[in-house]
């Protein structure tokens, strides 16, 4: 999928490729696709939606990309506090929390254990007052096969449009300018994941859309209930090539399925 237009047009985001944080193995494995499509899906009753990130604009005519990584800018959406109107904006990937002395963390930050974040002081107060939705059609996660990295796309309802429960933070850096960054929560896998890998990022269901972007929902408990593993049931999961271990491929083609070479049974074992 390409984006010409962010505000219409389908695109995925790809966090964690292959060898792109190799100083961060563990972090790599995992990879989610984003999509700015569909935006109006996340407007909820009575609300509008406008895009925030002056990046927005300035990718507009052309083309924002089909795959993002960690550490790279995504798509985030959030409730304004004080009118009823979400905003679509930029977020780079990776949370910074805001009494952090350096930007290092974030790329161990990406993702977010959903049992855990109310009492992770990174994680604590943006729980409670700093909830997003990441719009997205898929993820993919690689499953190990002896020395090789098969990487799998997973989807819901076919490659509908979904959203998975973010946190975000405001950082100041040693210049005096403002970054904005987020973290995507996690829980225990599904049996469609299960096989895959031993996590799987939270999606969440529509109808909790708006008590999830609740800025006046302060109940940590409330929404960590919200965090659990999806419908098996409403989700696929196919191969994909192994051309998207590569930084540098960034199309369509990266998330089109492929057929395994069967496996052969060994003469002596």
């Amino acid at each position: 999928m390409t984006v010409s237009d962010v505000e219409t047009a389908p695109g995925r985001i790809l966090p964690g490729r292959v060898g792109l944080l190799s100083k961060y193995e563990t972090l790599v494995r995992s990879a989610i696709i984003s999509s700015c499509a569909g935006v109006i899906d996340f407007r909820g009753e009575g609300r509008s939606l406008r895009t925030t990130s002056t990046a927005f604009q300035e990718k507009k005519n052309g083309r924002l990309g089909t795959t993002f990584a960690p550490t790279q800018p995504i798509p985030v959406i959030r409730q304004n506090p004080k009118e009823p109107i979400r905003e679509l904006s930029l977020l780079r990937w990776g949370l910074i929390p805001s009494w952090a002395k350096t930007s290092l963390v974030a790329a161990t930050m990406i993702n977010a254990r959903s049992e855990t974040p109310g009492t992770k002081p990174a994680f604590r107060d943006a729980l409670k007052s700093r909830r997003c939705l990441i719009p997205a059609d898929g993820f993919y996660e690689w499953q190990r096969t002896g020395k090789a990295q098969q990487p799998y796309c997973f989807e819901v309802d076919e490659g509908a449009l979904f959203a998975f429960a973010g946190l975000w933070d405001r950082w100041i850096d040693p210049s005096g300018h403002t970054v904005e960054t987020c973290s995507i929560l996690t829980t225990t896998p599904n049996a469609v994941t299960s096989a895959i890998h031993d996590r799987m990022p939270v999606v969440l269901e529509p109808a909790s859309y708006d008590l999830w972007l609740d800025p006046g929902m302060k109940d940590v408990g409330a929404a960590s209930q919200l965090l659990r593993p999806y419908n098996a049931g409403l989700m696929r999961c196919y191969p994909i090539s192994t051309r998207i271990n590569q930084v540098a491929n960034n199309d369509q083609a990266c998330s089109a399925p492929v057929e395994l070479a069967p496996i052969q049974d060994r003469l002596f074992s």
